[in-house]
C-alpha cells in the first residue's frame, strides 16, 4: 500500500499545478478533478481530492512556511506545489498516512530536496512559523491542532531522513570488486624444455629530427600589430590637434586685436588716451578688516618680526656692498614680453589659418547643397505619382472592409441582447443579497450602541466616585530631630541654614574667581591690540610698495609696441579674398532662386494638385474611423 501513494500524491501536484485562484472556485474545481479520476480507485481518489481541498482551504499558513523557505534557498517555481503538499502531508494528514508511506513519498519526489526542507520546518516550528501562524489564526487553535501533533512526530521524521540520507549517500558510492587471491598451482616434476634461442635485438635508428620553423627567423606579427597601433594613434591625436587649433576659443584672438588696434594708434593720441587698468578685487578688498582670533594674530606677529628681521639684514647687506637683482629682473620681464608676442602672433595665424578653412568648407557646402536640390525635386515629382496610384488602391480597400464590417456587426447584435438579459438577472440577485445584509448591520448596530451606553454609564459612576475629595490631617514641626539617636542628626531648620551658609560660601568663591579671569583677559586684549596695530603698520608700508611698483610697471608696459607679422598680413587678405567670393555665390544663388512666370503657373497647379490630393487623404481618414467604430460596436 505504501508504494501505491507515491503515483496519487504527484497526480495531486499535477492537479494543484492546473488550479487557479483567480479564475476558478474550490467546489467547481473538485467536481471536474473528480470526474477526471473516475477510472481511479474510490480510496485512491478521495485521498487526491483530500490532498488537494486540504492545501488549497489552508494555503495561508502553507504559504508562510513556502515563503519563509524561498528567503533561506533558492527554490524553483515549479516545485512550490510539491513543497505546499509535503507541508501539508507532515502537519495535518501524517497521523491517517503513516511513517511507512511517508518515507516512500519521500524517497520518490527526492531525498535531498525534502530533507532540507523538512529540516528547516521542523527546527522553526516553535519559533517563526508558530509566530506566523498565531498571527492567522487562534493561538490555542495552532497549538492544538497543528504544533502539538507535529512535535509528537518531529523525531521520527528527523531520524528517517537521516537513515534514508545515508542509504542514497553509501549507494552513490562505487563498490570496490573484491582483491582476487593467488591460487597455488601443482608442481610439474617433468623434464624442462630446451632453452629456446633469444630473440634478436632491434637495432636502434634515430628518428627523423623535425625542421626548425619558420618563425625563428621572422619577427612575430605582434610587434607589428603594435606599432601599426602606434601609428595610428599618432595620426588620430594629430589630427584632433589640428582640430583643437582651428576651433580655437576667440578670447585669445580678441585680445590679439585688441592690443594690435591700441598700438596702431600715433604716439600723440595714446598720450591723452591712456587709462589705468584698476586693481584686481582681491587687492582692491585687502583693507577690509577681518576678525582673528587670538592664536592667527600672535602667528602674524611672529611673521611680521620675521619680515622685519629679514629686511634689516638686507639692507644692512646693502649698505656693505652688495648687489640688487633689479637689472636682471627687468631684462627678463622684457624677454618674457617677447615671448609673449611672438606666441600671440603664432595664435593669430592659427586662428585665421582655421577661419579660411571654414570659408573653403562654406563653399564647397553650397555647391553640394544646388545638387541635391536638383536631385529632390526628381524625387518628390516622383513620390507624387505614387501616392496617387496608392490612394485610389486604399479607397478600393476601405470600400471593400466596410461591407465586411456591416456584415459583422449584423451578427454581434444577437449576442449582446443576450448578455443585457443575463446583466439584468445578475443585479436583481445583488439588490436581494444587499437588503438581508443592511437589515444585518442595522441590528448589529442597534446592539452595539446599547452595549456602549451602558459602558459608558458604569465609567460615569467610576469618575463620580474617584472625584469625592479625602481630606488628611498632617502634623510636622520642622525644629525637632527624627529621634533616630545618629551621630549627624539635625533638625530641618538647623539644615536649611547650614545649606544657606554653604551657599554663600560658594558664591564668593565664584565671584573671587571671575575677577581672576577678567583681569587676565584684559592683560591678553592688551597684548592682541599691541601686534594688530602692528600688524597694521606693516601691511601699509607693504601696500605703498606694490603700488609704486606696479605703476611702474605699468608705464613701463603701455611703452612697448606688439609687432605685427607679415604673415598674419597676408592670411587676412587671403581670408577677405574667401569672403568676397562666398558673398558673390550667394548673390548668384539668390538671383537664381527667383521664380518666373511659367514657374508660378507651375507652383499653382502643384499646389492645386496637393490640396485635391490632401482632401482626399482626409477623407479617406474619416472613412477609416467610421469603419472602425462600426467595428468596436
Amino acid at each position: 500500500m505504501s508504494s501505491n501513494y507515491v503515483p496519487l500524491v504527484r497526480d495531486a501536484i499535477r492537479l494543484l499545478d492546473k488550479f487557479s485562484e483567480s479564475r476558478q472556485c474550490l467546489d467547481d474545481f473538485v467536481e471536474d478533478s473528480s470526474k477526471d479520476l473516475q477510472s481511479l480507485d474510490p480510496r485512491h481518489k478521495h485521498f487526491i481530492l483530500d490532498t488537494v481541498s486540504g492545501c488549497i482551504e489552508h494555503k495561508n499558513i502553507l504559504d508562510v512556511v513556502i515563503n519563509l523557505y524561498e528567503k533561506a534557498e533558492s527554490v524553483p517555481k515549479r516545485e512550490l506545489n510539491m513543497y505546499l503538499i509535503v507541508c501539508y502531508l507532515t502537519t495535518c494528514f501524517l497521523d491517517k498516512l503513516g511513517l511507512k508511506c511517508f518515507s516512500s513519498i519521500v524517497k520518490s519526489l527526492g531525498v535531498h530536496k525534502l530533507q532540507k526542507f523538512l529540516l528547516f520546518f521542523l527546527s522553526n516550528l516553535t519559533t517563526l512559523v508558530l509566530e506566523k501562524w498565531t498571527a492567522i489564526y487562534d493561538a490555542e487553535h495552532v497549538q492544538k491542532q497543528w504544533i502539538e501533533p507535529t512535535l509528537r512526530w518531529r523525531p521520527e521524521i528527523i531520524a528517517l531522513l537521516e537513515k534514508l540520507a545515508v542509504k542514497v549517500s553509501s549507494g552513490s558510492q562505487q563498490r570496490k570488486a573484491p582483491a582476487k587471491t593467488t591460487e597455488p598451482q601443482e608442481f610439474a616434476l617433468t623434464k624442462p624444455k630446451a632453452r629456446a634461442l633469444p630473440v634478436p635485438e632491434v637495432i636502434p635508428v634515430l628518428e627523423k629530427q623535425k625542421p626548425v620553423p619558420r618563425t625563428t627567423y621572422t619577427a612575430p606579427k605582434e610587434m607589428k600589430i603594435i606599432h601599426d597601433v602606434k601609428q595610428k594613434n599618432k595620426q588620430r591625436t594629430e589630427t584632433l590637434l589640428y582640430k583643437a587649433n582651428l576651433q580655437m576659443s576667440p578670447l585669445k584672438s580678441q585680445h590679439y586685436q585688441e592690443v594690435v588696434s591700441k598700438e596702431s594708434i600715433p604716439s600723440a593720441e595714446r598720450l591723452h588716451s591712456f587709462k589705468s587698468t584698476p586693481l584686481p578685487s582681491t587687492t582692491r578688498q585687502s583693507h577690509w578688516n577681518i576678525k582673528l582670533n587670538s592664536a592667527a594674530i600672535l602667528r602674524q606677529g611672529a611673521l611680521v618680526d620675521r619680515q622685519l628681521s629679514q629686511e634689516f639684514v638686507r639692507m644692512e647687506c646693502l649698505v656693505e656692498g652688495a648687489l640688487e637683482p633689479s637689472a636682471f629682473l627687468q631684462w627678463q620681464n622684457e624677454m618674457r614680453e617677447k615671448d609673449l608676442q611672438e606666441e600671440l602672433a603664432k595664435v593669430e595665424c592659427r586662428r585665421l589659418e582655421g577661419r579660411i578653412s571654414r570659408e573653403e568648407a562654406a563653399l564647397a557646402r553650397s555647391r553640394l547643397m544646388a545638387q541635391n536640390q536638383a536631385a529632390a525635386k526628381l524625387k518628390k515629382e516622383e513620390a507624387a505619382e505614387l501616392m496617387r496610384r496608392y490612394a485610389v488602391k486604399r479607397f478600393q480597400e476601405e470600400k471593400e472592409m466596410k461591407e465586411l464590417v456591416q456584415q459583422v456587426s449584423d451578427g454581434h447584435k444577437n449576442a449582446k441582447a443576450a448578455k443585457e438579459k443575463l446583466f439584468e438577472m445578475k443585479q436583481k440577485i445583488v439588490r436581494e443579497v444587499s437588503k438581508e445584509s443592511q437589515e444585518h448591520l442595522r441590528r448589529a448596530l442597534a446592539e452595539a450602541e446599547a452595549d456602549m451606553i451602558r459602558k459608558c454609564e458604569i465609567i460615569r459612576q467610576i469618575h463620580a466616585i474617584e472625584s469625592v475629595s479625602r481630606t488628611k490631617s498632617c502634623h510636622f514641626d520642622d525644629r525637632e530631630t527624627g529621634g533616630h539617636d545618629l551621630l549627624g542628626e539635625m533638625s530641618l531648620c538647623e539644615l536649611k541654614e547650614r545649606l544657606a551658609l554653604l551657599k554663600e560660601e560658594q558664591l564668593t568663591e565664584r565671584l573671587q574667581r571671575r575677577q581672576d579671569i577678567h583681569s587676565q583677559r584684559d592683560k591678553k586684549k592688551q597684548l592682541l591690540q599691541h601686534k594688530l596695530d602692528t600688524i597694521d603698520h606693516h601691511r601699509n608700508a607693504q601696500r605703498q610698495v606694490t603700488t609704486s611698483r606696479t605703476d611702474r610697471t605699468k608705464q613701463q608696459t603701455c611703452r612697448q609696441v606688439v609687432a605685427v607679422h607679415e604673415s598674419v598680413l597676408a592670411l587676412q587678405r587671403r581670408l577677405e579674398e574667401k569672403k568676397q567670393e562666398r558673398n558673390s555665390l550667394k548673390h548668384r544663388e539668390q538671383i537664381s532662386s527667383r521664380p518666373s512666370h511659367s514657374e508660378d503657373v507651375f507652383s499653382k497647379q502643384t499646389s492645386c494638385e496637393q490640396r485635391d490630393w490632401g482632401d482626399l487623404e482626409q477623407t479617406l481618414a474619416l472613412q477609416i474611423q467610421e469603419l472602425a467604430s462600426v467595428s468596436l460596436l
